[in-house]
């Protein structure tokens, strides 16, 4: 008799998905409310979930089994609009963290990531996110939405200037990576030094070096999966030519985890399609991660 496969992140038993065991949580955040092209990334979550039924567990990079360390796939946060959307994900991501949980959000837009980012960034200090995206998300607002998946960026980083007013740390920002497109109404909102644009990325041989000495010690990830090429991940919501493949974002991200704290991150704009193969792409790549961070 064939063993049904468990519907959670990864097929895992009982054994290594319930809640009080699992050092890592899988939350999914269906939302789309605001994409400007495409339209489907809330079923972005459970693409990626379904995929991950499918993954071998052992990672052959890290010669480890990181769901060993308990993976629980929680329920999904569905809200009415963006700024309900963000304020719910940063109460819940906020309790797993005290709860000691490491959390791993799954949209959805990217609008998904500004709770979870501010609930980090008030948990922990020296705090930097890396922003990997196609796109540099700093527009102030867009088509009348200052929670535009557009806008994501400048209103994470109204988060973290607020919290470095308020308890005088330092922190070094938001660091993007991948960016080849953007209005020129952002160039007033992109400081240059913190910024690598994919053209250059392709024509540096330090490039990660340089982000790595960029970064604090405490580093949150957000995933738009745009940032890979459309050659290699052709479901978005809005592909762009020129972007990294599979072994430049994973060596940064490698190197990320060798030499830096990784508190969190997040997967967003899966708009799955007939082809599976980007809904895997997206699993094996949080698992990659994951295996990273627990090696």
């Amino acid at each position: 008799m064939e063993t049904k496969i468990p519907h959670n992140f990864g097929g895992l038993p009982r054994k290594f998905s319930n809640y009080k065991d699992s050092k890592i949580v899988i939350l999914p955040i269906p939302f789309d409310k605001t994409s400007s092209w495409l339209k489907g990334s809330d079923k972005g979550p459970g693409a990626i979930i379904e995929a991950s039924r499918n993954m071998e567990l052992y990672d052959i990079e890290t010669s480890s089994e990181v769901y060993k360390k308990g993976i629980y796939t929680a329920k999904g946060i569905t809200a009415g609009s963006s700024k309900e959307m963000a304020d719910k994900a940063y109460r819940t991501v906020k309790n797993l963290l005290n709860d000691k949980k490491f959390v791993v959000s799954l949209g959805g837009e990217h609008t998904v990531s500004l709770g979870t980012i501010k609930a980090h960034a008030e948990f922990f200090n020296d705090f930097s996110v890396l922003h990997l995206d196609a796109h540099s998300d700093r527009r102030d607002s867009y088509e009348g939405d200052k929670f535009s998946h557009a806008c994501v960026m400048s209103r994470a980083k109204e988060s973290l200037k607020f919290k470095v007013q308020s308890s005088k740390l330092k922190t070094e920002d938001i660091i993007s990576v991948g960016i080849r497109s953007m209005d020129s109404s952002e160039l007033k909102n992109i400081d240059r030094n913190k910024i690598f644009y994919a053209s250059e990325i392709f024509k540096t041989k330090n490039w990660i070096g340089r982000v790595l000495r960029k970064l604090s010690g405490n580093v949150y990830i957000t995933i738009d999966l745009d940032v890979f090429d459309p050659s290699v991940m052709p479901s978005t919501g809005t592909p762009e030519p020129g972007g990294l493949d599979w072994y430049q974002l994973t060596g940064l991200l490698e190197s990320i985890s060798q030499n830096k704290n990784i508190v969190g991150f997040d997967v967003v704009e899966l708009c799955p399609s007939a082809n599976k193969a980007p809904d895997f792409l997206a699993a094996k790549l949080i698992y990659k991660l994951l295996s990273y961070k627990f090696a």
